[in-house]
């Protein structure tokens, strides 16, 4: 992949031989029935692995478990021995199996049906599954493989008539329970209680088993995600092929500047393009996971247009893979997949999760996926069979990316975090138990399992709705309208806006109705199967975009403008004219307009919009700073130098930096050292030096990166979460940053920030004086998604701001 490529322009940053392990087997249990090992055995598993026989016999025993293990170490065998050998028994079992997307459930019933044991009736039952077949699930099957969404909207809202299947329920499984986290995760803690309330009713109580990837606390979490006790098996006992894991930064683009005459870097899409052409052209089979659906299917595009020139038969192997195709289409690609027609796929997280595809040789990942779990699963995907494998970090021109490719530790070597959910959040409280509810009345002894006195206070507001009833005995849905189809658990709150061909009438796929100003408002390019669209026109009332077909030669990014509120503060520290602070704040967001750009970066034009204001009420963590820390200090010695006008406009005003969350100028310092390094204590001790006019550009460029640097700390990415800074706030008075969280109620990412501020600040500057741009670019202190164009922003000025924060911090013993 470096052949051709100068050795002062060598991407390579750092390249680490992970080393192999062998297996370890045991005997199979000795409940495990004789057609089960007999089917296994057929298929190639002549015996388990220690963790899988360990994780099966809790299930078989009746005891709730997480098997918490790598990429491709067997983890369906844990749940399958131990259902299946009931069900081929005759005993009178049912089981269900949840999982986070279709792909992997339609990939897990393949699984059990291939094996093909006598006495199981296993079935799909998802948004896929014909009307007339659904009948026949309810009636027959023993064992449904369905997702989160369908278990809300389809079986508990209308559980009456799954009652047969309710009576005999006896295992849950929950298969890649780490990707519970956020809102979704939330929503899916309440579903599972939702759950165990209906099966009881039914006078049933499963059994759950819980599939993870690597995490840590694995039994905390997963009792905090259903609700009961678990066993935790941790232990791998799996092979592993040798990987070598290369972590790769694109170089700068010296014909090119960007917003500002920033520098700017080879995207990483782009260079994901060429990295998958050059696997195809060799054999390799490859996965590359891309961010965003546009991004797949652009990355998709460049390999085969790099290949065309190469040999143009091998365009046909190459393909994007994404959610929102049709279920037609999904099927047809991971049909190619599995069969081996297809060598390179251009992927979003779908295929994270999804088919289990043995003897890929290669995975690139075109930036962090935003937490080391998903790291590791993207790059398990590569050598499954036990063989050796590539994998490939392509950083993205953004702080967290340029962090970890020049700190390999904080990637190859930090432990897996631990999933981050919240389902006391009342945003998520009030319609689950709306739905509760409305399945069955609800009484006073179930209240622990929801959270007791937070659910009691969210019951009371909903009986001041006249939505249900208060009664000695408990409460009582009285409403006739049913709550599910207004509830939407993956946090989108409402139904998907659909996109549609102007000419045709075709439907080609559905966006989330929380990012349709961002990704389908009007003039926006939407990409669907390597065709391009332009928006015409967005009706979010109707649900509508509606789209032509057309190829331009640029793509769009969205502005918009935010504003924040602080409504209360849960928690505050003072340091000595430094507060640091968590609580509840309002945001109002409006995307004002978008950018076209040209593949390269440039930037064609900028085109107002004027679309409604959507507003949010959530959490966050924000610390100020008082005007004489920030002011003048008579310097010890000099660590930056000006090397131009003093300064940038707009010192007052409510709002002066934002960074929104969701799909959504350059300083006058330059540092003096090098590739950017300041040194600590350059200043006497009490002021940042920074005159009034450099404040809002120094505090917006530091609100960039500490959005950009937040994942490091907290399970989310830059798209969960926002900011606004500004250079005097009227509800605290002083100069602030805030960072919030871009979900409604909040995710638990701002506490995560609020408890780990002193790491997180530091590893923030660190991000900052380790990027070798003289003033600020992408992979420092610009933003994809600042509201104000990315300006203004002082780098030197954000280190300064850093340095001052963190050394009150440190003289008062945080």
């Amino acid at each position: 992949m470096t052949a051709g490529i100068p050795s002062r322009e060598d991407p390579v940053t750092h390249v680490a031989d992970l080393p192999g392990r062998n297996a370890r087997y045991t005997e199979w249990p000795s409940w495990a029935d004789p057609a089960v090992v007999t089917a296994l055995s057929d298929c190639g598993v002549s015996a388990p692995w220690a963790h899988q026989a360990e994780a099966a016999s809790h299930a078989y025993e009746g005891r709730h478990v997480v098997i918490s293990t790598g990429t491709a170490s067997g983890k369906s065998l844990a749940y399958q021995l131990p259902v299946l050998s009931r069900l081929a028994a005759g005993e009178k079992a049912n089981a269900l199996y949840l999982s986070p997307t279709k792909a992997l459930g339609a990939d897990q019933l393949r699984s059990v049906s291939s094996l093909d044991v006598p006495g199981v009736r296993a079935a799909s039952f998802d948004g896929d599954t014909p009307m007339v077949e659904r009948d026949w699930v309810r009636a027959h099957a023993n064992w449904v493989f369905t997702n989160p969404d369908m278990l809300h909207r389809g079986i508990l809202s209308q559980h009456g008539r799954w009652a047969q299947f309710f009576r005999r329920l006896s295992c849950v499984v929950v298969d890649e329970c780490h990707s519970y986290r956020g809102v979704f995760g939330s929503h899916v803690a309440l579903l599972l209680r939702r759950l165990r309330r209906v099966a009881e009713h039914y006078g049933a109580s499963p059994v759950f088993v819980l599939a993870s990837a690597t995490t840590a606390s694995p039994a905390s979490f997963a009792s905090r995600l259903t609700g009961v006790s678990c066993e935790a098996v941790t232990e791998d006992a799996s092979p592993r092929g040798a990987r070598t894991v290369v972590l790769w930064e694109p170089p700068l683009l010296e014909e090119l500047t960007g917003e500002n005459g920033a520098p700017v870097r080879r995207s990483a899409g782009a260079e994901t393009s060429r990295i998958l052409a050059e696997l195809v052209v060799e054999g390799a089979r490859s996965l590359a996971f891309i961010r965003s659906r546009r991004g797949a299917e652009l990355a998709a595009l460049g390999a085969r247009r790099i290949l065309s020139e190469v040999d143009p038969r091998l365009t046909e192997t190459v393909a994007a893979y994404r959610s929102g195709y049709l279920p037609e289409e999904r099927r047809a690609l991971e049909a190619a997949l599995l069969s081996g027609r297809l060598l390179g796929v251009a992927t979003t997280n779908a295929l994270e999760l999804g088919v289990d595809i043995a003897g890929l040789d290669a995975v690139v990942l075109a930036g962090y996926p935003g937490t080391l779990a998903s790291f590791w699963q993207q790059a398990g995907r590569a050598g499954r069979s036990g063989d050796s494998a590539l994998v490939v970090f392509v950083a993205r021109d953004d702080p967290l990316d340029t962090y970890l490719v020049h700190h390999p530790a904080a990637l190859l070597e930090r432990p897996v975090e631990t999933a981050v959910l919240d389902p006391a959040n009342p945003y998520v409280l009030a319609p689950q138990l709306a739905c509760a509810v409305a399945e069955l009345p609800l009484t006073l002894a179930e209240l622990e399992m929801f959270g007791g006195a937070a659910a009691q206070e969210v019951l009371t507001e909903l009986a001041e709705q006249k939505l249900l009833r208060r009664r000695s005995s408990g409460w009582y849905w009285t409403s006739r309208d049913r709550p599910h189809a207004e509830v939407g658990i993956r946090g989108t709150g409402g139904e998907q806006v659909a996109v549609v061909e102007s000419d045709s009438g075709r439907m080609l796929g559905t966006v989330d109705p929380g990012s349709a100003c961002f990704a389908v408002h009007p003039g926006a390019v939407y990409l669907h199967q390597g065709s391009s669209y332009v928006v015409d026109e967005l009706d979010l009332e109707q649900g509508l975009a509606m789209v032509h077909a057309e190829n331009p030669d640029w793509t769009t990014t969205p502005r918009e403008i935010v504003d924040i509120a602080v409504l209360s503060t849960q928690e505050k520290q003072d340091f000595g004219g430094v507060s640091v602070c968590l609580g509840e704040v309002a945001v109002t967001s409006q995307v004002v307009g978008y950018l076209r750009r040209r593949p390269s970066g440039e930037v064609l034009d900028h085109t107002p919009l004027d679309l409604p204001e959507q507003s949010l009420r959530t959490r966050a963590v924000w610390y100020t700073v008082s005007s004489e820390l920030l002011g003048p200090a008579e310097p010890r010695h000099a660590d930056v130098r000006v090397s131009g006008a003093d300064g940038v406009a707009g010192t007052g005003g409510h709002r002066v930096g934002t960074e929104s969350a969701g799909p959504v100028g350059t300083g006058e310092e330059t540092l003096a050292n090098g590739r950017g390094s300041v040194h600590e204590g350059g200043r006497a001790p009490g002021g940042a030096g920074l005159v009034p006019a450099r404040v809002p550009g120094a505090l917006h460029a530091a609100e960039h990166a500490a959005i950009g640097l937040l994942p490091l700390f907290a399970t989310c990415d830059r798209w969960d979460i926002g900011g606004v800074s500004t250079a005097w706030h009227e509800d605290t008075g002083e100069a602030t940053v805030f960072v919030h969280d871009g979900h409604p109620g909040g995710a638990g990412f701002a506490e995560r920030g609020y408890a780990a501020i002193v790491p997180w600040l530091v590893a923030t500057r660190e991000a900052i004086v380790s990027c070798e741009c003289p003033t600020g670019c992408p992979s420092c202190v610009q933003s994809p998604k600042c509201g104000n164009g990315n300006d203004p922003l002082d780098k030197a000025g954000a280190v300064a701001v850093l340095s001052t924060v963190l050394g009150a911090l440190r003289q008062h013993g945080a």
